[in-house]
């Protein structure tokens, strides 16, 4: 019986440490794109997150060739012509949360400052959202802007009306302790 509550003990310990460490448990990234002839919309729900809340450490990589659209066609074109996914399989964040607080109450406030890799172009970046703790778990929302001319992500002059040079981005990370 004393092994069994040492052990239990010892577990204990050595797993609090981890409470601080939170992974992904669910992700939904979305970016929208209007376009003076037509609306560009894509939703993925296969990116992977882990979150520190004892330094505030961010990370994230979404793979490209999961955000799926409306039409066969756009995912096609998404991916060969302006993505490039052969070659930049994926999209990463690497960065600190800043303005939360564990144990604050309610919706939260924050700035993600850190470096965003897109199509092989990594940029500085402060990404404004929320951070809010319900049941154990904490659900991160963020909405920003990215300019495709930043990340080299080029379109085609016959194009330009259906494509904003500029798209809405919005992640939503519900975490799990890890």
């Amino acid at each position: 019986m004393k092994r069994k509550i040492i052990i239990a003990a010892l577990c204990s310990i050595a797993f609090s440490g981890f409470s601080q460490k939170y992974t992904a448990e669910k992700s939904f990234v979305s970016f929208y794109s209007h376009g003076t002839i037509e609306d560009i919309a894509a939703e993925n729900t296969k990116t992977v997150s882990l979150f520190n809340t004892a330094t505030g450490d961010v990370v994230f990589a979404v793979p490209i060739k999961e955000f799926e659209f409306d039409k066969s066609l756009m995912k096609e074109h998404f991916n060969e012509k302006y993505m490039d996914t052969e070659k930049f399989p994926k999209s990463t964040f690497q960065g600190k949360i800043t303005g939360f607080q564990i144990d604050g109450k309610g919706e939260q406030k924050a700035t993600a400052v850190g470096k965003l890799t897109m199509h092989g172009i990594t940029q500085e970046v402060q990404i404004p959202g929320s951070i809010e703790v319900l049941d154990g778990k904490i659900v991160m929302k963020s909405t920003f802007v990215v300019k495709l001319a930043d990340y080299k992500i080029e379109i085609p002059k016959l194009l330009w009306q259906n494509i904003a040079e500029q798209v809405e981005v919005k992640m939503e990370f519900t975490y799990k302790p890890l």
